[in-house]
């Protein structure tokens, strides 16, 4: 329960304002069909937490516990410090290159994800709580405050 609750928590406040958010809205309000806009959200999310639930979990077997300990408090000090800073999307072209709305839309909240405050954040969880189990929490959180933005008109 732990788990569910701080992974899906601090990615979902992560979230907020986060440039993936405002890509979703951006996708929505380009295409207009929100089914395919959020499923390419979710699978774009699922593959990039993935990645990032493996990073965690080889960090956790590199690191020693203590050192672990103080990494991951660390980064957690970082991250609150970093969701209090809005993202900005400047000048977003969505162009789908014949990939259709899913393929679009999976491939640019994918690239937009990588290096994201909420893939940062499954790393440091990956590393702290079972992989899959935060990597599944940490989609969710992204999933609860993306999700509904690709609905809107």
């Amino acid at each position: 329960m732990e788990a569910f609750l701080v992974s899906t928590g601090i990615v979902a406040l992560a979230e907020i304002g986060d440039k993936t958010q405002l890509l979703s809205l951006v996708l929505a309000a380009r295409y207009r069909r929100p089914l395919p806009i959020v499923t390419g959200i979710f699978l774009a999310t699922l593959f990039n937490h993935a990645l990032a639930s493996a990073v965690g979990g080889w960090l956790n077997a590199l690191l020693g516990p203590e050192v672990l300990r103080w990494a991951l408090g660390l980064s957690f000090i970082a991250m609150a410090a970093w969701v209090l800073v809005p993202d900005k999307l400047d000048s977003v072209q969505v162009r789908g290159a014949g990939l259709g709305v899913l393929g679009a839309t999976l491939l640019a909240f994918f690239l937009a994800e990588m290096g994201d405050k909420t893939q940062i954040a499954t790393v440091a969880l990956a590393a702290r709580f079972d992989g899959v189990a935060a990597a599944l929490f940490a989609v969710l959180g992204v999933i609860a405050l993306a999700g509904p933005s690709g609905w809107l008109p």
